[in-house]
């Protein structure tokens, strides 16, 4: 089997399971949080915790204008299959090929740099690149595959990962909130636990007694009532569709 057939095969696999990535990368963050960085009070340090928060702040957006303007049916919402009615190639994908993935970067990077660890970044960076090489592969084999030239032309300007700023286009759907709420929620709820944990584990290292401050509690206890509540209505109502999502 040629090399190339060989990514794209191990890339189908972990598509399939790569909800499971995020388990492999929350160790070198766990690890990093449990390096002791003294200061004037236990926890993340504020410069390097605002960093990471603006950083996980952009993946957040990116991943929210990706999911709101995108249509049903489109390669921006597959699962455990490859899925695409459409090739989505206005928005940011005019920019990048793999916007969700660029946002899931910055969205690891972020905690990792809130840590202060010189390490833990370059560790998530390369586990990151390592495992969606893979899928990415895999991805655009099944897009080529299915629309051809047309895929071809697309993929032949657009970078795969850093955008290219100046050829934006306009989306071709108007921005769908609801879309967002329905499917961002897990997303917003698991960067505020990750920023969370790393500050309880600071804490902790520091202290020696774990412990969250009441503006950290007060935020994770928001965040936590917001997943709910619309976890909640997507599940078990339909105010949250939106026609053509």
């Amino acid at each position: 089997m040629a090399l190339r057939e060989e990514l794209e095969r191990s890339g189908a696999w972990l598509f399939r399971y790569r909800s499971y990535a995020p388990p492999l990368l929350l160790v070198p963050l766990v690890l990093a949080g449990f390096e002791v960085h003294p200061g004037e009070r236990p926890g993340l340090e504020p410069v390097p915790a605002t960093l990471g928060a603006a950083l996980a702040a952009v993946g957040l957006v990116i991943r929210i204008l990706v999911i709101g303007f995108a249509p049903a049916g489109t390669s921006g919402k597959n699962r455990s299959l490859q899925v695409a009615e459409s090739l989505t190639t206005t928005g940011l994908y005019s920019m990048v090929r793999h916007p969700l993935y660029l946002g899931n970067f910055f969205l690891w990077i972020g905690p990792a740099a809130a840590t202060g660890s010189w390490w833990a970044p370059v560790l998530i960076a390369l586990v990151f690149w390592l495992y969606h090489e893979r899928i990415v592969l895999a991805e655009e084999k099944f897009l080529r595959d299915r629309f051809g030239a047309e895929f071809l032309s697309w993929a032949a300007v657009t970078p795969a990962f850093w955008p290219a700023l100046l050829r934006w286009r306009p989306p071709a759907l108007p921005f769908s909130l609801r879309t967002v709420l329905r499917q961002e929620y897990y997303g917003f709820f698991s960067a505020v636990f990750l920023f969370s944990l790393l500050e309880g584990l600071t804490v902790a290292v520091e202290t020696g007694r774990p412990g969250l401050s009441r503006g950290w509690l007060v935020g994770l206890g928001a965040a936590a009532v917001v997943a709910g509540v619309l976890r909640i209505l997507q599940r078990q109502t339909r105010w949250l569709d939106a026609p053509g999502r």
